[in-house]
């Protein structure tokens, strides 16, 4: 199923559940940037949570407001009982520590996944996982290699992979080109989150039936380009755009379920 299908299909589960529910799930959205790039997720998130019939609201501070101001907005947002979830848009301005407002979000409220006492992961990461499960790809036992070790994507995208028993590798920037060779030649699933245009490409000798994921964003010329070229020979490779993104978007609004449901039993 591709990407855009699947995510539909369980957009619309998620409809008829919160349907019946009474109250609405409920979150927020704060945005501390002018980022354009920003602007088209939170457009997106705000897009996709009224579809199923999930309450967003968008709070704009402006980009000069000082960390304390943030945080008390944040700690407000965490005791109001009528909310059930909290994101604070990426990036954050120059004077804001951002360590500071990810342990600042109620665990419960968490629904990026970024606390490290929620009991949600990060939904980039996850829904990769939910989705190749849904397509059927084996997972256990399988080599599972993951080029990049942000935070938000490479770091819990391998510990969810070793998870599934997984035998999984990370590769950086300091990683030898022979060994970065080596490990995708051997990879039967990939994820690559860099943000090098075309770093995968036809040079490599992949498996017939490897999996690449491919979490790059790179804009050229106005174009959104992955990390890795197109239609490499591989098994099943996620497109970008229309990938990777819908899968994180839907991500957060499952989350924000589970967030609702824990805080509503």
């Amino acid at each position: 199923m591709i990407i855009k299908e699947y995510v539909n299909y369980k957009k619309e589960s998620l409809k008829a559940e919160i349907a019946s529910l009474n109250p609405k799930p409920h979150f927020v959205i704060i945005q501390v940037n002018e980022d354009e790039a920003s602007n088209a997720y939170v457009r997106g998130k705000i897009k996709d949570a009224t579809e199923v019939g999930i309450i967003c609201d968008l709070v704009k501070l402006p980009v000069t407001v000082s960390q304390e101001d943030l945080l008390k907005k944040i700690d407000e947002i965490n005791n109001d009982s009528n909310i059930d979830g909290l994101i604070v848009q990426m990036p954050l301005p120059r004077q804001i520590d951002e360590e500071a407002v990810k342990l600042a979000v109620d665990p419960k409220k968490d629904i990026d996944g970024f606390h490290p006492l929620t009991k949600l992961d990060p939904c980039t990461p996850k829904g990769i996982i939910n989705y190749l499960k849904n397509e059927n790809v084996a997972l256990s036992g399988k080599n599972a290699l993951v080029i990049g070790r942000s935070n938000i994507v490479g770091k819990p995208m391998a510990r969810l992979l070793l998870a599934e028993n997984c035998n999984v590798t990370t590769v950086h920037s300091k990683t030898t080109k022979e060994d970065m060779k080596f490990y995708i030649e051997h990879a039967d699933i990939i994820v690559i989150a860099i943000g090098k245009a075309g770093f995968l490409d036809h040079s490599y000798n992949y498996k017939p039936d490897a999996v690449i994921v491919d979490v790059g964003i790179n804009r050229i010329e106005g174009k959104l380009h992955g990390d890795a070229e197109r239609d490499l020979p591989v098994k099943l490779q996620t497109p970008v755009p229309g990938g990777v993104g819908l899968l994180t978007r839907l991500t957060l609004l499952t989350n924000l379920m589970e967030a609702y449901n824990a805080q509503h039993k």
